[in-house]
């Protein structure tokens, strides 16, 4: 078969192969295509090219390309990466790399090395939605919270925020560290996943900025950072299986943190407060909501986890044996929050509100562990366990 292509004055140095390759393409391996043009150095370019690109050139008048195999044989073994709608496959193959899902992925090409390449590693079917939700949903610190509504306060209330932000900042850090550290070893097949780690560490982010602008929103410097919180916060950074990190960071450390922050927008003592520990809230939310899911499906598929994360729990808990759990300036700044003053009747109901605070994390984290599939008993356990800092 011989058809015919017209470059008029285009040269291949102007995108004139573009047009040749679309002549081809429709070709089979032996068929020609005759290429007419009047640039001076057609056919000096259009001889170099067929030479890369594997294809017969003679040099008539005009000059005939001769399709060649090179182009079938360049796709010879190509795979597939599963489908591009619907979920991933059940095991991604590392020589894809970073193929986009369902693209036809030429053979070759150096492997990914992705330390996370198994769907019930990482995945939960409730991904997809839970990034629509978080994409839908990111807000600018700037203009979400309105800065200008600060009113004052009284010094030790205010120093009470500031104690609260400033271990705040320090946890948050924590849960943007860990989700940016385990999407990188994520095969980008399970995409969805990997997006919305990184949404969660854009959230994290934000926190971090929140928080740490409403710390310093009088003038003053942030609070003490105690030691017995960041050894705590140490022993997430060092988990290193996927779903035994994502489950002490979000099933019992965010989950313990929803409680917290309901607790401080009920009793913020003016709107900026309220404002910051709102969105924080609502972000939150979503990446328990993942924890839970994912480590359900982890434990769904392998029921030997169970046992994988009770270890994780009591390894921690020894760790952290000889520190002293919460900042008793912590502990005191939420009492005197929920009090509101210094009458000792206030104390009274700010110092119970802290007890039903600490007896909802409680019950929250058993219920999560239960939808996991601890048995009462145990979730009840481990649920005990978890560290004293909350986090």
């Amino acid at each position: 078969m011989r058809a015919t292509t017209e470059l008029d004055r285009l040269g291949l140095d102007g995108g004139g192969h573009l047009i040749v390759a679309r002549a081809l393409a429709p070709l089979r391996p032996g068929d020609q295509v005759v290429v007419a043009g009047t640039h001076p150095a057609l056919r000096v370019q259009l001889m170099a090219w067929c030479r890369t690109q594997g294809h017969g050139y003679t040099d008539s008048d005009p000059p005939v390309v001769t399709k060649g195999p090179a182009g079938g044989q360049r796709w010879h073994g190509a795979i597939r990466a599963g489908a591009g709608e619907g979920p991933p496959l059940a095991q991604a193959d590392q020589r894809w790399g970073l193929a986009a899902r369902g693209a036809l992925v030429e053979a070759g090409g150096p492997a990914l090395g992705a330390q996370w390449a198994d769907r019930d590693h990482v995945w939960a079917d409730i991904a997809p939605r839970l990034y629509a939700a978080a994409a839908a949903a990111q807000w600018d610190p700037a203009t979400a919270v309105d800065w200008s509504s600060a009113t004052a306060l009284p010094a030790d209330v205010e120093q009470a925020v500031v104690t609260v932000m400033t271990y705040l900042v320090e946890n948050e850090q924590a849960a943007l560290i860990i989700p940016a550290r385990l999407l990188g070893q994520i095969h980008p097949h399970f995409r969805e996943v990997m997006q919305l780690l990184a949404a969660q560490a854009a959230d994290e982010a934000r926190h971090v900025e929140v928080f740490s602008r409403r710390g310093m929103l009088s003038g003053g410097p942030l609070g003490t950072s105690a030691v017995s919180g960041r050894a705590s916060l140490q022993t997430l950074l060092t988990e290193s299986d996927f779903t035994t990190a994502g489950f002490l960071l979000s099933v019992l450390g965010e989950g313990t943190f929803l409680d917290l922050l309901r607790f401080l927008h009920t009793h913020a003592p003016d709107p900026v407060t309220a404002a910051v520990t709102r969105l924080a809230l609502r972000d939150e939310a979503r990446h328990v909501a993942f924890g839970v899911a994912h480590t359900a499906h982890a434990v769904h598929a392998d029921r030997s986890y169970l046992g994988r994360l009770r270890q994780a729990v009591e390894r921690r808990h020894t760790a952290l044996l000889s520190t002293a759990g919460l900042g008793s300036d912590v502990f005191d700044a939420l009492v005197l929050l929920a009090a509101g003053s210094w009458e000792p009747s206030a104390i009274s109901r700010g110092w119970q509100a802290v007890q039903d605070l600490q007896r909802a994390m409680d019950e929250g984290r058993r219920r999560r562990l239960a939808y996991i599939g601890f048995p009462a008993d145990e979730a009840a356990v481990l649920s005990a366990l978890h560290t004293r800092n909350f986090m």
